[in-house]
């Protein structure tokens, strides 16, 4: 995004295409591309090397959890990124944005909040409450 080449991207071992529709929760390493539609949670595990894209075909119902999130289609749920958040144009996400450092392109949506966690925050406690900490 914004011109720069793209750093450090992680090997996209999952896809999920257009058309493909999960119902359940969905739990990966690595990298994950969602060009269709999860209804339910997207999680990577804790310490692990992850990254989840979602395209502007793709939507999940459900919250996103990852490292890195880089987002262009829509999530209703909260996102959850430990490392960084990018949000592009076409981003639409109906609830709150948990980031160490983010990027928000000129059209991305937060209908939420966007809660700041510097890195090293744990991840049990932005899960648990999102609300409770000062910005």
């Amino acid at each position: 995004m914004f011109g720069k080449s793209r750093r450090d991207q992680k090997e996209i071992k999952t896809l999920l295409g257009t058309g493909t529709r999960v119902v359940g929760h969905l739990s990966f390493e690595g990298g994950l591309h969602v060009d269709g539609s999860v209804e339910g949670n997207i999680s990577a595990p804790p310490g692990v090397e992850a990254a989840v894209s979602i395209s502007s075909t793709g939507t999940v119902e459900g919250n996103v959890e990852a490292p890195e999130v880089v987002l262009n289609g829509t999530v209703k749920g909260d996102v959850f990124a430990s490392e960084r958040v990018e949000l592009g144009s076409t981003a639409r996400v109906v609830g709150n944005v948990v980031y160490n450092l983010i990027e928000m392109a000129i059209g991305a949506e937060v209908n939420g909040k966007l809660i700041h966690r510097p890195a090293g925050r744990a991840e049990a406690e932005t899960a648990q409450d999102p609300d409770s900490a000062s910005s």
